[in-house]
């Protein structure tokens, strides 16, 4: 891809994203970092033992048989706690794909505050259990690991901090708000760092994008789909490299969040002379999961909002303040994608020649993805039509061009028509009817100032 330190952020995003939705990775760390504190507070014991040096009047000392009970006793509550810790993450886990829709459950499993819990207690289980280990007799008698045991009741007090804060954020992070906002902040993270790719390099050579689509169309090699599932993430770089080595146009037919079925057409290439050697590679150039990813697919992250608001909207929750929050949240994310979402839609390489052609999600998808559905779902609630057209105001007041405008304005008057057709009230009627005027008022100042400039 061209603009090969976009293409590595984007890759790097991808990998602390799969390391980040376990629940091994961090404890693991932690686990490995209790063992090398392990390896030097022993040997300073050791060393304390041969007389090296003295230890400080506040380092606890006792016979080995008080220090092995210290240390049982401590081992075990520990792994009591985790057998505590673990059960809260499954009713979290619980209550949030009950509630929020089990497509949630990836959020709360990649919540860093669990993860930091669960790891710390198990890395001081396996620190004492080690500790434990190491009393012996030696050769001026019993050794016993004075240092280590108090570095134990340390961590043990940590430990306590550590739950305070687990239940605190438990509390928190399950509060449906705070899950609406941490999948919007991740969203609007996601739009940053994917928005970014339209630069182009100064020297551009070769056919258009649109005469080399024609072409692979008319005459290019079809590529089939190595492998069924949601496209998660395309090595659009490693696709460059490849198509430049094969003096070829790769010409992607699928983004992340497209479903593919194994042996079905994923992309073309020209000339098709090229196709053997690039379809060999194809594999490991994109990877399929079995679930969507915000790591390429921007639209993810709408669809996950979208989710809780017709959640809420259902007759069996029935609950309109949680629609008009993901309302909010949709508008303030579609203002973002207005002023910056450029994304790299041809991808070149060094000498200026387009080696791949990636489809994105254009502007006017990306709204109807965010409010049809909702407009669907909300027939007779005129509360949820003021709000989404209050949404539609604000996106229309970051637009810099009349198609823009036009899709707005379109959403603006299907809700203005469903408001007519559902609403029985009059003066229900007549505050959407306001609100869809002043859109259009808004829209003919923006024409107005366009013209003029």
């Amino acid at each position: 891809m061209y603009r090969g330190v976009l293409s590595s952020a984007l890759a790097s995003h991808w990998r602390r994203e799969v390391l980040r939705t376990s629940l091994w990775f961090v404890p693991a760390i932690e686990v490995a970092a209790a063992i090398v504190l392990f390896i030097g507070t022993l040997l300073a014991d050791r060393a304390n033992y041969r007389g090296d040096f003295a230890i400080p009047g506040w380092v606890i000392s006792g016979s080995a048989d008080a220090a092995r009970e210290i240390l049982t006793a401590i081992a075990a509550a520990i792994i009591t706690v985790v057998g505590v810790v673990f059960s809260i993450i499954l009713v979290t886990l619980t209550l949030a794909s009950t509630q929020f829709g089990p497509r949630m459950l990836r959020n709360f499993i990649r919540d860093r505050g669990t993860q930091l819990t669960l790891g710390t207690f198990v890395a001081t289980f396996v620190y004492s259990v080690l500790v434990l280990a190491s009393i012996g007799t030696g050769s001026h008698g019993d050794f016993v690991p004075h240092i280590s045991v108090t570095v134990t009741l340390g961590l043990m007090v940590a430990d306590l901090g550590v739950l305070i804060y687990f239940i605190h954020h438990t509390a928190v992070s399950i509060q449906l708000p705070q899950v609406i906002a941490s999948i919007a902040a991740d969203l609007s993270e996601a739009i940053a760092e994917q928005g970014s790719g339209n630069a182009e390099p100064h020297v551009k050579n070769g056919p258009t994008a649109a005469e080399l689509v024609a072409r692979a169309e008319r005459e290019g090699g079809v590529l089939l789909s190595p492998d069924s599932g949601y496209v998660q993430f395309i090595k659009h770089q490693n696709l460059v490299r490849l198509a430049t080595a094969a003096d070829a146009v790769i010409n992607l037919e699928h983004r992340p969040g497209h479903f593919v079925v194994r042996g079905q057409r994923f992309a073309t290439v020209w000339p098709p002379q090229a196709e053997p050697m690039v379809r060999q590679a194809l594999g490991g150039a994109h990877i399929v999961g079995p679930h969507r990813t915000l790591t390429q697919d921007v639209s993810f992250g709408i669809d996950q909002l979208v989710e809780i608001g017709l959640r809420a909207l259902s007759a069996a929750v029935n609950d309109t303040f949680t629609a008009l929050t993901c309302i909010d949240w949709l508008g303030e994310n579609l203002c973002k994608i207005v002023t910056g979402w450029h994304p790299a839609r041809v991808h070149r390489d060094g000498q200026g020649f387009i080696r791949v052609i990636a489809p994105e999600p254009a502007f006017d998808r990306l709204v109807q993805r965010s409010f049809e559905k909702i407009r669907q779902s909300s027939l007779g609630a005129p509360a949820v039509m003021i709000r989404v057209l209050d949404a539609l105001t604000r996106i229309m007041a970051e637009t810099t061009s009349s198609g823009q405008r036009r899709v707005l304005l379109e959403q603006a008057a299907m809700i203005e028509r469903a408001c007519e057709r559902s609403v029985p009230e009059a003066a229900d009627r007549a505050d959407v009817r306001r609100r869809y005027e002043a859109i259009l008022t808004l829209e003919s100042r923006l024409t107005g100032q366009g013209q003029n400039a």
